[in-house]
């Protein structure tokens, strides 16, 4: 990674995290599975803070000792985006350490109730729209796929959502992009 990250497109480290989604059945090999996706994590932080650029974080089905890492091992330092922010309000306290939350096309999907009602508790200053292309499109487009143009389809449901405009949410994260990404790159 060394070799790459001081290329001006490299503004970020990731996508990395904790997954438990898929782990063994067999409980050895279960423990050395989150053992050493641990360990990795843990790299990655130390990676970040070393060359002071922001985490793209994944996290699934892992959202407690996701989150005790990132406070544990001091990455507000970096901070970063909760990729798919997966609407655990467990999560809701790394706002607190310089983490951003990425809303992208699961919020237009009908059974994100938990996200719809989770969304108004995040700092309006620690939004973010993303894609996951070529996954997660969202509605009216889910199954085809996923653009960044179909970013506007979550700058509208969040607007909704929230009660204001379409144009303040796309100012709103848009500033909070700059401000995340700038601050280590020469992203603008």
């Amino acid at each position: 990674m060394e070799k790459y990250v001081n290329h001006p497109k490299c503004i970020a480290i990731g996508e990395c995290g904790l997954d438990y989604f898929r782990l063994p059945e067999d409980e050895i090999q279960k423990a050395e599975n989150i053992k050493k996706q641990k360990e990795v994590f843990i790299a990655q932080i130390e990676f970040a803070k070393k060359v002071k650029k922001p985490l793209i974080i994944h996290i699934r089905e892992a959202s407690n000792d996701s989150r005790q890492i990132l406070i544990d091992y001091n990455a507000k330092e970096v901070g970063g985006v909760l990729h798919c922010f997966n609407a655990s309000e467990h999560l809701l306290l790394l706002a607190e350490h310089n983490f951003y939350f990425g809303i992208g096309g699961v919020l237009t999907f009908k059974n994100a109730k938990k996200l719809v009602e989770i969304l108004p508790k995040i700092p309006k200053d620690k939004l973010l729209i993303e894609t996951d292309a070529p996954y997660l499109t969202p509605h009216p487009h889910r199954g085809e796929r996923n653009e960044p143009y179909y970013t506007v389809f979550v700058s509208s449901k969040i607007a909704e959502i929230l009660e204001i405009s379409d144009l303040e949410v796309q100012n709103l994260t848009t500033k909070n992009a700059k401000k995340l990404f700038k601050e280590f790159s020469s992203f603008s």
